[in-house]
């Protein structure tokens, strides 16, 4: 109960900021206050717009936003989201177009547990449903899950992603995004072992900290620099009355958020300058660049305690799965393995989060397979985010790991990929 309030203090302050903001909005828009133009009555609206956008969207789940399709017989087709399993800490979905022929490129694509949601990757997807069947893990907000549902650590997160690939079958391609690179490889290792024929066909892992000490960043020097009990202490809270969770033990999002925000405050903090000012002149929209990158980067979720502690602590620490040590649920899992499964490592040359080194280290973790079956791209002058949704990934990486998967499908009746895909 004792960081019940802490929790419940975090929230009052976000409702606080949210209300402030709107306040200020409605006060200074009064249309009386037309007759004496001042300045700072246009600043304060615009202050006040900026602030509550701002300080609601921390606790919304963005929608994917990805309602339509144009296939290739030119007709707009919709795009139905659909469970294909479901479970308490998250669900595998497919984006289904109806009316347009089934894909021979089925994609399961690895969302990060990592303090946003899974609509982080809606570029991503849209850009991979131009030519696959695209699944997605998505996970849900910690906060939202009584805690009769009993934990989730990283053993529970690999057994999730083992369930999911035995439910998509052996003739998917696996696309891990960031922090569950090392736990998705670990699944297939699980796989190679306990149920060879679930195995996928390629297994791509964009920039995850496979081996957090191959090239040390501020985020695996943190890691370092704290102890468990540390962590425990600071980080860990327990969920308020206001939601279904009440009393889970959680990693809060808007603590996550403030660690995210403290890495570039100076960037963030011009940012949110400059769209004051543009909102105080009228010039900001709905939907403007600024709005549509925060809206995302802004919402985010609590993490089960058990998850984020087990990842620091095994991952990160222990480095288990670095030195092929990781034991799920009483199995010691041998990457080593892993035989037939291709896999494909990229990484971003300008990656401050998981910097090149860390991800490519699966590949010498994969001593049961041969060089034919591996693959790795480094992508010059691109960031964490840009190797999976920027423009990097559009124009370079997204063609190659179509390659990739084609080169690895076992059948040569594939269709080329579309190499032009529209920037978002």
């Amino acid at each position: 109960m004792r960081y019940m309030v802490t929790y419940d203090l975090m929230e009052t302050a976000r409702n606080t900021n949210q209300w402030m903001g709107a306040s200020a909005l409605a006060l200074a828009s009064y249309p009386i206050f037309s007759m004496i133009p001042n300045p700072a009555l246009s600043w304060i609206a615009g202050w006040g717009e900026v602030t509550e956008r701002t300080f609601q969207r921390m606790t919304v789940k963005p929608d994917w936003g990805i309602r339509t399709f144009t296939c290739e017989d030119g007709m707009d087709h919709l795009v139905n989201i659909e469970t294909v399993v479901e479970k308490p800490f998250g669900d595998l979905i497919h984006f289904h177009v109806p009316g347009r022929e089934t894909k021979p490129r089925k994609v399961l694509l690895v969302a990060p547990m990592s303090g946003h949601y899974a609509t982080l990757l809606r570029s991503t997807v849209k850009s991979l449903l131009v030519d696959c069947e695209v699944y997605v893990t998505d996970w849900k907000n910690a906060r939202d899950i009584p805690v009769s549902a009993g934990k989730f650590d990283i053993e529970d997160y690999t057994l999730y992603l083992v369930n999911f690939m035995r439910e998509m079958g052996p003739d998917t391609h696996v696309i891990a995004v960031c922090q569950p690179a090392p736990l998705t490889l670990a699944a297939t290792a699980y796989l190679a072992e306990q149920d060879p024929e679930a195995q996928p066909r390629s297994l791509t892992l964009i920039g995850g900290p496979v081996d957090p000490d191959a090239t040390p960043t501020e985020v695996t020097d943190f890691g370092r620099r704290v102890t468990m009990g540390q962590l425990e202490e600071t980080m860990i809270q327990r969920v308020g009355f206001k939601y279904p969770g009440v009393g889970r033990m959680v990693y809060p999002g808007l603590l996550q958020l403030a660690s995210f925000m403290s890495m570039n405050a100076e960037r963030h903090g011009k940012a949110f300058q400059d769209q004051i000012v543009r909102a105080s002149r009228g010039e900001a929209s709905d939907h403007d660049a600024h709005n549509r990158f925060y809206d995302e980067y802004l919402a985010v979720m609590d993490m089960p305690a058990e998850f984020y502690l087990s990842t620091v602590e095994r991952v990160f620490k222990g480095r288990e799965i670095a030195r092929n040590e990781f034991v799920v649920d009483g199995h010691k899992v041998d990457i080593g393995k892993i035989t037939s499964v291709a896999v494909k490592t990229v990484e971003g040359a300008k990656d401050d989060i998981s910097a090149p080194g860390q991800c490519i280290a699966a590949l010498a973790l994969c001593t049961g397979l041969p060089a034919s079956k591996k693959a790795s791209h480094v992508e010059p002058d691109a960031g964490h985010y840009g190797i999976f949704a920027g423009k990097s990934w559009r124009v370079n990486i997204r063609p190659l790991v179509l390659d990739f998967i084609d080169a690895n499908s076992g059948t040569g009746d594939k269709k080329p990929a579309n190499k032009n895909v529209a920037a978002e």
